[in-house]
Formats: structure tokens, C-alpha cells, sequence
């Protein structure tokens, strides 16, 4: 990672000729890519490091399309010579969803929804014309191949781990019929893929696009499904409606013909289907396969988020035994299945969190039951080793970024987290009432003091669990989240 900062610094100093203040690692979300922030005097910028040079080419080249074309998407600055680092304009740090959360569902957000709506409906169409999609990444087009893939994914990663009994020809049967059915729509233009709230950002109150690396040919009615039927996002069936509305008025304005609204919206609730299960197998493929809390947690919402359409929506097609095994799959007892407990007032259980030195001992538990879990994080690089970290602690931005940047660290403590996760369930059902976990390193400074404020994060997070926090190398310093 420190090699990759260097390089992001060079490239930089050879767009801008002025060396950047500093490079800030951004928290990493589903994919591989990472992202970096540099500050240089008042502006920043956004980097991208990416080993998958295709995925970065491909993502330059639909950028600097669309910028031609007057479209809302960031401005490339510069590219490496071996394609794995360029660096973009930084569009801000407000996301649809982060205006979604702060607000509310009030008017004030159901405009900035209007107005993604608005501008996907430009990028499809405008950014369609002479675009070449031999850039894409997959396929060229969203066709049966591609939908069928979907499918499959589900299937693999999600509905296969759940162990339900089904026949797997009828099954595939009905996803040749289902992918035949959707393909046959006369509305193909470019298709973000992954059109969410997360990919939204919002700067004085107009909206830009990022992430559409994914894009391809394929329906219009694919990411209108995508935002307003993300389960995150919780929009209610009439702001669902209106705003399907208000996008086929918006998409009218833009087309030789008005659609056929009743084909385009039989065919829409197809794509919200398909699109639904795709996150389904993407939820399943990072939270049951790579253990990444984030999209465990995500799971039981979008299960309902899929009853809810299975119970309300018609796709004008049946699938005998994909109909079945859905209604399986979104039981309440299934959705309990993935659903964290969660603690309430009444909960007795405290969990106690300690950073300690191992120079002077493992903190004593003194509860009826004594022990408790203890790590030891001296496998961890430690950051006091290096001057400008001798006097900091854990709990400093520079010290974080060391160690999520130049260390193992977020891996070691997803780890960690898998094993106490157990645990705190277990208590939590249970009734007891005190469990002791402890991270010691060297001096008790740095890393410890990092993953035990991390930890109680994630329990408070997670289990809206008491937690009591405690640096024993620094003063006895306790506090209770």
C-alpha cells in the first residue's frame, strides 16, 4: 500500500506539478479497487488503485465518452502508464443514500431522486449514441446470456447454501423461460448495472455517477429497478410508482416515441426481479463466502425486500418451480435465520473491551465467570517503531491509516469478529450478563488500542450491545458506548 501512495503521489505531481499535502486511504466497500483522497491547498482529488487494468480502461473510456456528451459523471485528470492508477475529480463526499439517511423521506430527497432519475435517463440514451461497447467488461449486452448469469449466481451463492430441496431442471427450465421473456424488449440502451444510492453523489444539490464500469447494452427499465428498489434505500410503493412515472415522462422527452407503458412496466417488474437476485448472490458471495459483516447485515432486508415483491408484483410469466422455491426462500423463518439478535434496555449482558500492554500483564477479570477472549497483536507491523508515531496512540488518524494501509489489520480483526460474533449471540439468548475480551500488543500504544476501539464499534454496531471500552496502558482510561 505504500508503494501504491508513492506511485499515486508521482502521478499527481506530474498532472498538477505541485506535490499533494497528503493521500488518505478511503474505507474499501465491495470491491477490489481502492480509493485514495488527496488534499493539495484547497482542492482534492479522488485516486483509484487498480490491479484489474481492463476494469480501469474500460471505466476511462465510458468517463471520457460521457464527459463529451455533457453527462454528469467525474472528469479524468491522468492515468499511469501501466493502467492500474488514474485519478479523477473528486465529485464530493454526499451519496443519495447518506442524504437519504440524514433526512428522511421528505421532499427535499424525493427531488434528488427525480433528479438521478433524470440524468440516468440522459446517460442511457445520450451516452448510447456512438459509444463502443467492445470496451465493455463482460458482455456486450444485457441478453439472455447475461441474465441467465444473474440467475445462476443466485443460485450459487445464495439458494445453495440454504439447502432447499428443488428440482434443478425445472429450475433451470424456468430460467431459460424467464431470461427469453426479458430479452425481448425493444428499449436497449446503455445500462449503468449498478445503479444505486451509493453511486449517486450529491454536490449543491445536483447529482453525479461513479462506479458504472460495469455498464453495457441493456433495457432501460434495469437500473430504474436498481434505485428504487434497493433495499437499503426502503422507499414506499408510492414514491416507488410516482417516481417510475416520472421517469417514463423523463424518457419519453428523450425517445422518437413515447414507451408502451404496459409493456414497459410488465417487463420493468421482470428487471426488478432479476435485479433483486443479483444482489441476493452478491450479498451471499461477500457475506457467506468472504464473511464481510456488511453484506451479512444487508441480508435479511433484501429478503423482504424480495417477499415484498413476490407477494405485490406480476412479471406477466410463470416459472412453476422458481415460484416455489422463492416462496420458501422468503419465509419468516428463513429471514430469522440470517437476522442478528439484537440487545434491548432490559439486556443484562456488558461487554467489556480492554487494550493492554503485555509488559505489564493481562487485565483480571473479576466477574463470577473470569476469562474471556484475549488476542494478541503483536503479529501486527507496529507503528511505534516508526518515529512519527512514537507518541501517538490507536486512537489517532495517522496511526489508523498506518495500520489499515501498511498492515493486515482489517483482515486479522474480520477474523476476530467472526469467532467473538458467536460468542456475543450466544450470550445474548442466553441472559448472561458480562464477557471480557482483550487486544494486547507491546506497549499497550498502538495496535491494541486500535482494534479494541474497532471492536467495540462493530458490537455497538451490530448488537446495540453496552459496551465498556478501557485503554489500561493509557491512565486507566474507560469510557461506556
Amino acid at each position: 500500500m505504500e508503494k501504491a501512495i508513492e506511485a499515486i503521489g508521482k502521478l499527481f505531481e506530474q498532472i498538477k506539478h505541485t506535490k499533494p499535502d497528503r493521500i488518505e486511504k478511503l474505507p474499501q466497500s465491495g470491491s477490489d479497487r481502492i480509493y485514495f483522497r488527496i488534499y493539495a491547498a484547497a482542492e482534492t482529488f479522488i485516486a483509484t488503485y487498480n490491479l484489474n487494468q481492463r476494469e480501469t480502461q474500460t471505466f476511462i473510456y465510458f468517463s471520457r465518452h460521457f464527459r463529451n456528451a455533457s453527462l454528469p459523471v467525474p472528469e479524468i485528470l491522468g492515468v499511469n502508464e501501466d493502467d492500474t492508477i488514474y485519478i479523477q475529480e473528486d465529485l464530493g463526499t454526499e451519496s443519495l443514500l447518506n442524504k437519504l439517511e440524514q433526512n428522511g423521506h421528505n421532499e427535499y430527497v424525493y427531488g434528488l431522486f427525480q433528479k438521478s432519475l433524470l440524468e440516468i435517463a440522459r446517460l442511457q440514451v445520450l451516452g448510447d449514441a456512438n459509444l463502443n461497447y467492445d470496451w465493455c467488461l463482460t458482455a456486450k449486452e444485457f441478453g439472455k446470456q447475461a441474465i441467465m448469469s444473474d440467475l445462476l449466481y443466485f443460485k450459487y451463492y445464495f439458494l445453495d447454501t440454504l439447502q432447499l430441496p428443488y428440482d434443478k431442471q425445472a429450475m433451470l427450465d424456468d430460467f431459460e423461460a424467464l431470461a427469453s421473456y426479458l430479452t425481448r424488449t425493444q428499449y436497449k440502451y446503455f445500462m449503468f448495472r449498478d445503479f444505486q444510492s451509493r453511486n449517486i453523489i450529491v454536490k449543491d444539490d445536483q447529482v453525479s455517477f461513479i462506479d458504472y464500469q460495469g455498464g453495457m447494452k441493456g433495457a432501460l427499465q434495469y437500473d430504474v429497478a436498481s434505485l428504487l428498489w434497493q433495499a437499503k434505500a426502503e422507499l414506499s410503493e408510492e414514491w416507488k410508482n410516482s417516481l417510475l412515472n416520472y421517469y417514463m415522462d423523463s424518457i419519453d422527452e428523450l425517445l422518437e416515441k413515447p414507451v408502451d407503458r404496459n409493456t414497459f412496466v410488465s417487463q420493468y417488474n421482470g428487471y426488478v426481479l432479476i435485479r433483486l437476485l443479483q444482489v441476493m448472490g452478491a450479498y451471499g458471495f461477500r457475506g457467506l463466502f468472504e464473511r464481510k459483516a456488511h453484506f451479512l447485515a444487508s441480508i435479511p432486508l433484501a429478503l423482504r425486500n424480495l417477499k415484498f415483491f413476490i407477494e405485490h408484483k406480476r412479471i406477466g410469466i410463470v416459472t412453476p418451480e422458481f415460484d416455489r422455491v422463492l416462496s420458501l426462500v422468503v419465509t419468516d423463518e428463513m429471514i430469522a435465520r440470517f437476522e442478528t439478535i439484537q440487545a434491548s434496555e432490559e439486556t443484562p449482558l456488558v461487554i467489556e473491551v480492554n487494550s493492554f500492554s503485555y509488559k505489564k500483564g493481562i487485565p483480571a477479570d473479576p466477574s463470577e465467570n473470569g476469562g474471556g477472549f484475549v488476542f494478541d497483536m503483536r503479529g501486527i507491523l507496529n507503528p511505534g517503531r516508526f518515529d512519527d508515531y512514537k507518541t501517538l496512540t490507536g486512537m489517532d488518524k495517522s496511526v489508523q491509516d498506518f495500520l489499515e494501509q501498511r498492515t493486515r489489520m482489517n483482515e486479522y480483526l474480520n477474523s476476530v469478529w467472526d469467532l467473538i460474533d458467536i460468542t456475543v449471540a450466544d450470550y445474548l439468548k442466553r441472559g448472561f450478563s458480562h464477557l471480557m475480551i482483550n487486544f494486547g500488543c507491546t506497549g499497550g500504544q498502538h495496535r491494541s488500542v486500535y482494534a479494541a476501539e474497532q471492536t467495540a464499534r462493530h458490537l455497538r454496531n451490530k448488537y446495540k450491545v453496552k459496551v465498556k471500552l478501557s485503554h489500561t496502558n493509557s491512565a486507566n482510561w474507560l469510557r461506556e458506548i
